[in-house]
């Protein structure tokens, strides 16, 4: 189920494909350790009670909800700015570089700070701890240590997931860089999440 919940696209998933396109294999997975912190930082929210305050109000989920989708609305339409500046600037992208400070490369701060930001803004990453880490915890089995070692092995595939296509990334970077094949995914990659931060917008509250 772990593996699963991990590899199904989602926000972080398009997040970490657009990163990817700015900064090569090193920005996707500088987000991956982004995504994979805010993981750490919703485990133990869980364990503190702070989900179960979250999944009970229905304003505090909202408000969860309402900057997350902001959020993604904000790097996606950014991301369709670069891919329009780019387009009549007749000039090949110089994204996937490694750092030599050229002008428009993601650095690793950044990448990281996107990713943990995009995670900790997800209030069904906030339930889905809630509701799918007790079930693997026994009556008579202590709950903190429990929720900390299933944290361990979430967070363990998410890195193995995050690694691998990041190294994806790096291995198709020659295909990549092409100045029209670069454009298109960063339109289709922007498109993406701008609809992805509509729809977490609008989707029906879980909440109570």
């Amino acid at each position: 189920m772990v593996i699963v919940l991990t590899v199904v696209p989602g926000p972080d998933t398009a997040l970490g494909l657009r990163n990817s396109l700015r900064g090569g294999s090193t920005a996707m997975w500088w987000t991956g350790l982004g995504v994979c912190s805010g993981i750490f930082v919703h485990a133990a929210a869980s364990v503190v009670g702070l989900s179960a305050v979250l999944a009970a109000s229905a304003s505090a989920y909202a408000a969860v909800k309402i900057a997350g989708a902001a959020y993604l609305f904000w790097l996606g339409i950014s991301t369709l700015w670069k891919a329009w500046r780019d387009r009549h600037r007749a000039t090949p992208p110089s994204d996937l570089a490694e750092p030599s400070g050229e002008t428009g490369y993601l650095d690793r701060r950044t990448a990281f700070r996107q990713g943990f930001i995009s995670d900790l803004l997800n209030p069904k990453i906030a339930l889905l701890f809630l509701t799918l880490l007790p079930q693997f915890i026994g009556p008579q089995e202590p709950r903190a240590l429990t929720s900390a070692v299933l944290t361990l092995v979430f967070v363990a595939v998410a890195l193995t997931w995050w690694r691998l296509t990041s190294w994806l990334a790096g291995a198709l970077r020659t295909a990549l860089a092409r100045d029209r094949v670069h454009r298109s995914l960063e339109a289709a990659t922007g498109t993406v999440m701008v609809a992805l931060g509509v729809r977490v917008a609008f989707e029906g509250n879980t909440g109570a």
